[in-house]
């Protein structure tokens, strides 16, 4: 066992055996670069990533290799998602470096922590014009023997380029109407009109976007931009990256066409995406949308939920192959052959099913096998017979050897599934995911907030990690806590989000509106980190922004609302030349314009009429609405103060831009003003 026994990461234990003597990022591992004068090779990666596994298992888990790593270096080995910042900043210096970026990534620092070359996965011999890994590892140790002067100026003119990057983010006040008009004009040239979704290959969920689409439409009945995000949805629903048997999405297609996956299940694009089909169907009542809802929201509480009540973090790509040999192939536990169809389900029904899910004799996948969807042109099924097939496959599937799960529960991602959750089961009708999202909600105020409001990012097994939280942590976790406070009528969650957004205010600020990615105390990097556009989720930098929106509706706070007009000058300067990548911003933004609307419901829980007053308004359209209900003049919600019932019935009050309309009692009258 090397220096990573014990620590909380899945990613960091399966490097725990190899025979590379890893250290974990800190400031011990640096310090003994500097006693042996070597160089450090810090190597980052995730659990659920292919081509990190697959680096593990040709070099790191070589003798001769990691002789020659363990002689020459300090190796150090990092979870990109427990330490987002470190990754951020090394990111930024390979892409700046090679113009390219991903995982794994390797960079060879000085013992002061400064990157002086790059790269990201080296196979083990020469390949496709790529040196190899032993290459690699000769040549940096020869340069820092016989060149140290030019490693050192190397080092120092890359720390000095990276820092002195300045952030460039804002035009003059918030964006406008003209600026979110661009920014949609941008995306319909970029628009996949064909296959749905944006740019080509690999072809990515577009969840941040989709939003905006989706409240760009509410706010001005745009059918175009309606248009662009169903087709998507349609489009990913019926494709490969949807796991057609048990739910749930995958991390990304290899193609256009949303045919083949990189197969690993992550929970953030889950979490998104859930919530993105149930506001699809809230803006077209598509059955669709609905299912694809609520298959997404059960996959997350049938694979993806830990013990303590969390969700974990992701599902390998590889599994075991089944075959004996201990052989973990990527896709392995997802893709069908027709023999395999046959052998389950009778040559009869094998025939259907293959029309059905698309799979064919020479495969769309790999060795002949399929992956499953649901073809356009597939024509019309018997639905019970479709549905026996679809459960007779899972069965056999289940009995598969099962792909890896990545058990740490990161805070950010699970305030996104909090979101999503108490949404779907509102929408729904399902309490038992409300009851989830509530139960995840009471983990992360166990196990990851202090008496102070400060988050851990991580946990394991109910165990805090050490790695404090960073932006999209506080973010994201406000952003469930102010969904799950609209749909439970808990004043708690608000209270709770707004010690969140107060840290935010008071650690993660820049001048002129601006916000970093770590706290003003956060442990010092080369450089600190500060971005603003989206990637795998939405950048802590707009997520922040929206739920200070959202919380200053909520309470009328001026410094909040302040706060996130500012951080929204970003989208103003990049919403119209780079909308695909600031999708969020964009949807906040959509919230702004339009109020964000504050709706109060007032009444006696009991009634049926506070009821479908209150569904009313969960069914509302409106782009960042929230919602306070409850009794009059309850305490829990500022919202809820000085609203009387009227004549005796209970009322829905709706204001907006600072102007309040009259009461309604019915629901048909507060529709139409949502």
């Amino acid at each position: 066992m090397n220096r990573l026994a014990g620590v909380t990461s899945p990613y960091l234990l399966q490097h725990a055996d190899n025979p590379v003597d890893w250290w974990p990022w800190g400031p011990e591992a640096f310090e003994e670069a500097r006693r042996r004068d070597v160089p450090v090779l810090l190597s980052v990666g995730y659990s659920a990533c292919h081509w990190c596994h697959v680096m593990a298992h040709e070099s790191f888990e070589d003798e001769a290799t990691a002789a020659l790593v363990n002689e020459n270096f300090v190796a150090v080995k990092v979870d990109r998602e427990e330490r987002p910042d470190v990754d951020a900043v090394y990111m930024e210096a390979v892409q700046a470096a090679t113009g390219q970026g991903g995982w794994p990534m390797t960079v060879f620092l000085t013992p002061d922590a400064a990157p002086f070359y790059f790269g990201t996965y080296f196979p083990p011999e020469p390949r496709h014009g790529m040196p190899s890994f032993t290459e690699v590892l000769a040549g940096v140790r020869d340069a820092w023997a016989g060149r140290r002067g030019e490693v050192d100026e190397v080092a120092d003119r890359i720390v000095k380029e990276l820092a002195g990057r300045s952030l460039a983010y804002g035009g003059d006040g918030v964006p406008g109407e003209e600026d979110l008009a661009q920014a949609l004009l941008g995306l319909t040239r970029e628009y996949d009109a064909t296959r749905g979704g944006f740019g080509g290959a690999p072809k990515f969920p577009p969840s941040m976007v989709l939003e905006f689409l989706l409240r760009h439409h509410a706010r001005t009945g745009s059918e175009g931009a309606l248009q662009m995000a169903s087709d998507t949805c349609e489009a990913m629903a019926r494709g490969g990256i949807y796991d057609q048997l048990g739910g749930g999405f995958a991390r990304y297609a290899v193609d256009r066409t949303w045919t083949v996956p990189h197969f690993e299940k992550m929970l953030y694009d889950n979490a998104l995406l859930c919530r993105v089909y149930a506001h699809l169907w809230k803006a077209t009542g598509s059955d669709l949308a609905r299912r694809i809802a609520l298959e997404t929201a059960d996959f997350l509480v049938r694979e993806l939920r830990t013990p303590e009540g969390g969700f974990a973090s992701a599902l390998d790509a590889d599994s075991d192959d089944g075959t004996g040999t201990g052989k973990h192939v990527e896709g392995a536990y997802y893709v069908w052959t027709p023999e395999q169809l046959a052998a389950v389900l009778g040559p009869e029904d094998a025939a259907v099913a293959a029309a059905h899910y698309g799979v064919t004799e020479d495969g769309t996948f790999e060795e002949g096998s399929s992956v499953l969807q649901l073809p356009q042109d597939a024509g019309v099924a018997d639905a019970g017979r479709i549905a026996s097939i679809a459960d007779r496959l899972r069965a056999a599937r289940d009995e598969r050897p099962r792909p890896g799960r990545d058990d740490k529960v990161v805070a950010a991602w699970n305030g996104l599934a909090i979101a999503a959750l108490a949404e779907t089961g509102a929408l729904f009708d399902r309490p038992d995911l409300v009851e989830r999202a509530t139960e995840a909600a009471d983990l992360l105020v166990r196990v990851h907030m202090d008496e102070g409001a400060r988050l851990t990012r991580t946990s394991k097994d109910g165990r805090p990690g050490t790695n404090a939280g960073v932006l999209e942590d506080y973010a994201d976790v406000a952003e469930g806590f102010l969904a799950l406070a609209a749909v439970t009528g808990e004043g708690v969650w608000l209270e709770f989000a707004g010690f969140l957004l107060d840290l935010v205010l008071d650690r993660f600020t820049a001048e002129g509106g601006a916000l970093y990615d770590t706290a003003h105390d956060a442990e010092t990097l080369i450089r600190r980190p500060q971005d603003p556009t989206d990637n795998a989720t939405p950048s802590g930098w707009t997520a922040a922004a929206g739920a200070l929106l959202s919380y200053a509706a909520h309470t009328g706070s001026e410094a909040h609302r302040a706060a996130a007009e500012g951080a929204l000058g970003v989208v103003k300067a990049l919403g119209p030349r780079a909308p695909r990548f600031i999708g969020w911003g964009l949807a906040v933004a959509e919230a702004l314009l339009d109020g964000p609307r504050e709706v109060a419901v007032v009444g006696d829980p009991g009634d049926g009429a506070f009821r479908e007053l209150r569904r009313t308004a969960l069914l509302a359209t409106a782009p960042g609405a929230v919602l306070a209900a409850g009794a009059p003049g309850g305490e829990e919600f500022p919202l809820l103060e000085g609203r009387p019932l009227v004549d005796g019935r209970p009322a829905a009050y709706v204001c907006r831009r600072f102007t309040c309309d009259a009461p309604v009692t019915g629901p048909d009258e507060l529709r139409r003003k949502l």
